[in-house]
């Protein structure tokens, strides 16, 4: 079998998408519950604002960091990596090309598909935690594992 692969680039190189930017008001009430000083209310204040801006990826990034075990940080992580998804398609994403981490509007969704390949390992699913780490890297090759 020939394990030979062929990639076609056009001389600009693989289309780059970027994630239009978080609602400004969602991003103010999110660092303000940011400022919040004990992990609970923190992650109770992040909640109130996902509940009011679901949509922003930011907010499902920190729930996971926030979560009180791996399985709801794996759930939080894995709403922000499926919205995130959906506002790539909606932004001319086709399903490959570049996603960078330079771009602050990119980071909720990398934060969010991170912290799934994280706790995906952590809970055992180690196929997915495998597909999520190559997707960070196919996303953006100058990614590193932590």
């Amino acid at each position: 079998m020939n394990d030979t692969h062929y990639v076609n680039l056009t001389s600009n190189g693989p289309p780059e998408t970027v994630l239009p930017p978080e609602n400004e008001n969602s991003i103010h009430a999110l660092n303000d519950a940011l400022k919040e000083t004990s992990d609970s209310s923190r992650r109770e204040a992040i909640s109130e604002v996902a509940a009011r801006w679901p949509k922003n990826l930011l907010v499902w990034a920190y729930l996971g960091d926030l979560g009180r075990d791996a399985i709801e940080s794996y759930a939080a992580y894995r709403v922000g990596y499926h919205r995130g998804l959906d506002r790539l398609r909606q932004s001319g994403w086709k399903g490959s090309g570049l996603v960078l981490w330079s771009r602050d509007e990119n980071l909720g969704f990398l934060r969010s598909l991170e912290g799934l390949a994280r706790t995906a390992k952590a809970i055992g699913e180690t196929d997915e935690a495998e597909r999520c780490s190559l997707f960070l890297k196919q996303l953006d090759p100058s990614y590193k594992d932590n």
